[in-house]
Parts: structure tokens; sequence; C-alpha cells
């Protein structure tokens, strides 16, 4: 058998079998968190541009188009709500390669279970094998899809096929296929996501490439099976490695409990870690006396993410810039005692103390070697040093909200209600959906969440352009 007939096997074969708890939980924290984010990039104009595109082609109306109330033809309407909550930089990751499983399963779980009126459960049942497939093969290309210039998408799209797969119960047959129809289907620069708006893009290709193949499958539409493993096909590729750890011990554990990291802060989830050592260190710092920057002589960073030369340039002026910029992640944190929402915003960019602060940050030339080959997990020490002589540090491995350190519901509750007040939904509708969400596996079908993440009162078809 190939691998996509063998992935296809183990996923089946849990279809109906039994799902840890925590796993479950874990789903309903990384819905809520795709949502939130959602409401937060619904008006930022690369998911405005794309919603507009969607709405204007139209279609079918069977899947909703979230914030909007608009339906669309649900590979089309994943696209869109894919796009919103990748746009603002705020979408969950995973600690292996930051590939952004989160947005793409729950985008399509949600979408898939509205049309075919699935229970919270069998939805939230979805994302987890969803996540699971998407996981262990993007483990496999890490860090070989990267050094070949690959963005996540290139795996994420399985936990599409996965998701929808599962809720329009494909057979074992389909549901390969449909995987080597996605493998053949999605591409993804990682420059392009580095650099500019083509990161949310790629998240709605992914959902809606995914979703595709299972209908094209569905439909006896058939692929090369052995497209991962053969010569010139997926795996080698994108540079995969320990290939014969996708298939190991399926089921034992699950990815979105030890993997997975709800953003809890926006921006790259690289930086998340070396953000809270800053704070951390800023905080130690003024133990003794209260810390005033001009106090400050230098900041040196030790991070993991050194290795792989991914750390932005300083002074950012836009979302997408700042969302990339280790150094303002760290200045902002010193100078704010955290990193948060509202650093994205570009008035809070031209702040005139974190501007100093980021002129004063160095990265150490011999940073620790990793341990693995897994350059996220492994967080960061940021020292201050002061011009009085003294200098203190912070080490952080992990950032809130990971596998790791474990992820909390006030933690997720608090990004809700920010992101969604922040995006003028109605305090009533957030309270509604949010009580959806905390007991979503108890729902007969997802009409009641859907019904809750209803637009505000504006022109959701409008676009300045």
């Amino acid at each position: 058998m190939y691998l996509s007939e063998r992935l296809a096997k183990l996923v089946t074969e849990h279809r109906s079998a039994p799902v840890c708890p925590v796993a479950i939980e874990r789903a309903k924290m990384s819905l809520a968190s795709t949502i939130a984010s959602a409401a937060m990039g619904h008006d930022i104009a690369s998911a405005s541009v794309i919603r507009h595109l969607e709405l204007d082609d139209g279609g079918t109306p069977v899947a909703t188009v979230w914030f909007s109330g608009a339906k669309l033809p649900v590979s089309r309407a994943v696209r869109v709500n894919a796009v919103a909550s990748d746009a603002a930089a705020s979408d969950d990751s995973d600690l292996r390669s930051i590939a952004h499983i989160g947005t793409i399963v729950g985008t399509v779980s949600l979408a898939i279970g509205e049309q075919c009126g699935a229970s919270g459960a069998e939805i939230l049942r979805a994302m987890v094998l969803g996540y699971e497939v998407a996981g262990r093969i993007d483990e496999s290309l890490t860090p070989g899809r990267m050094q070949r210039g690959f963005h996540g998408s290139v795996s994420t799209v399985f936990g599409a096929v996965i998701a929808a797969g599962m809720l329009l119960k494909l057979s074992e047959s389909q549901l390969a296929h449909a995987m080597s129809l996605a493998a053949t289907s999605i591409g993804g620069m990682a420059i392009s996501a580095d650099t500019s708006c083509a990161r949310e893009y790629h998240a709605g290709n992914a959902a809606m490439i995914g979703i595709q193949a299972v209908e094209a499958a569905r439909l006896g539409f058939t692929g090369e099976l052995g497209v991962f493993e053969k010569p010139r096909g997926f795996l080698s590729a994108m540079g995969a490695q320990s290939v014969d750890e996708i298939l190991l011990d399926f089921g034992k554990e699950w990815d979105i409990v030890t993997d997975m990291a709800i953003k809890l802060m926006p921006g790259a989830h690289p930086f998340h870690a070396t953000a809270e050592a800053a704070a951390e260190a800023a905080a130690e710092a003024a133990k003794l006396t209260p810390l005033r920057h001009e106090d400050i002589q230098k900041i040196v960073i030790s991070a993991a993410v050194q290795w792989t030369d991914f750390k932005g340039d300083p002074h950012p002026r836009n979302l997408v810039d700042a969302a990339h910029s280790l150094t303002y992640f760290v200045a902002a944190a010193i100078a704010d005692g955290e990193f948060g929402w509202i650093h994205m915003d570009e008035q809070k960019m031209r702040d005139p103390i974190i501007a100093m602060l980021q002129d004063k940050v160095e990265y150490d030339p011999n940073p620790a070697p990793l341990p693995d080959r897994f350059t996220h997990r492994h967080g960061a020490t940021v020292t201050i040093y002061l011009t009085d002589g003294r200098s203190v540090h912070s080490t952080c491995k992990a950032p809130r909200g990971s596998g790791p350190r474990g992820v909390e519901w006030k933690d997720i509750k608090s990004k809700y209600l920010n992101l969604l007040t922040i995006a003028g939904i109605p305090s009533h509708r957030i309270d509604e959906s949010w009580s959806c969400l905390r007991d979503f596996e108890q729902q007969a079908s997802c009409a009641l969440l859907i019904d809750t993440v209803k637009p505000p009162a504006r022109d959701t078809h409008s676009i300045e352009v």
C-alpha cells in the first residue's frame, strides 16, 4: 500500500474510535481562536479583496461567510474565512514548523459541518484527525521544505482533506485519492509569506484546494496514489526526512495536544517566546529600581530562530512587517511590559520609546546549538545590559498557550473577547458565540454557532480600491 492509502486506512479506522478529551478540548480552543482571528482580520484589505471576489462570483449558497451573513459554495466560503483568520497574524501555529493547521481544519470542518448537518462532536473529531495528518506530514518535511522555500500551506492542505473527508464519509479509497490530488495541487513560497499578505492567500488556497480535492475524489476523480513516496514525488520535492514516522503510533497521542500553540499575541509565532523572555527580563530589571529606558545600554537576543535567519527588520510601519520583526517584538515587550494586540497598530509602531529600544537590540553571534531539527520548539534568552553595569536575563522555551506549557481557557476567552470586541461585534453576540463554543461537543449541529457569528451593521460587499 502507498502512504496515501495507509494514512486513509488509519484515519477511517479512527472515524468512531475514542479520542482523548484533551484533544477535543484543544480542538474547541483552536476553533475559538480561529473565529476570533477571523473577526480581527475581516476588514483587513487582503481579506476584503478575496471576499469581494468570491461574493461577486457567487454560486450555490451552502456555507456561511463569517461576519458577513452571506453564503457561498463551501470551497469558496472556506477560502474567505481562512484568509480572514490568517490576515490578522493571530491564528494558531504548530511548534514544529509554524504551519497554521488550526485555521485550515477549523474553517473547513465548520463549513462542511454546516453543509452536511454534522454535530459539534463530529466536527471536533474531524478537526483532531485533520490536524494529526497535516502535523505528521509537515513534521517529516521539517526543515526541508523551508530550506527549499515552501510555506506551510503545502502540508496544511492535508488537514483540510482529512477533516472534510471524515465529515463527508469518504471511503478509504476516495480519501487516499483526495490526498494524492491535494499533494499535486498545492504550493506556496515561504518568501512571499514572510514579506507580504500572500501568507493569508496561502491559507485560503489550502482550505479551498483541500475541499476541491475531496469533492473531486468523492465523484470518482483519481490521482497518483504513490505521489508521496515515488521518485520526483511530494516528499522528495519537499526534502522530507524521517518519513517512517508519519505512520508511527497513530492515535497514541495527538499533535493538537502536544504541538499546537494558540497565539495569545499577534505576529510570527517563532517570536512569541522571545517577547515573553524580554518582558520577563524587563520586569526582573525593575525589581531593584524602576527601569528607565535611557538606562538600557543594549539588549541581546539569543534565539533558536536565529538559525533560520528569520527575524525581519526593525522599525516596521505596517502589519506585515511588524508581524515579522523580532527586534520590534522585543523592544515593544520591554517598553510596555508585554507584546499584545495593540502592537499591530501603525501608530504604536511609531512609538519613540519602542523606536529607541529597537536601536539597542543586538543578536548573539553564537546562539546555542539546536538539540534537534525543530527550530521553533526551543525559544530564546533575552539579556538586558544596563548602564550601571548590571545585566538581567530571562529564558522562555515555549510561549504561553502552547502544548508544552498547556493551554488555559481563561487565555482563550481573553483573546476571544478582545478580538471580537476590537472588531466591533456586539457584546451579546460575543457572549452567545462563546457559550456555544464552550459546550460545542454537546451541540446537535453547528447551526447555533454559525448563527452567532452575525455581522455588525455594515456593507460587507463594499471595498475600497
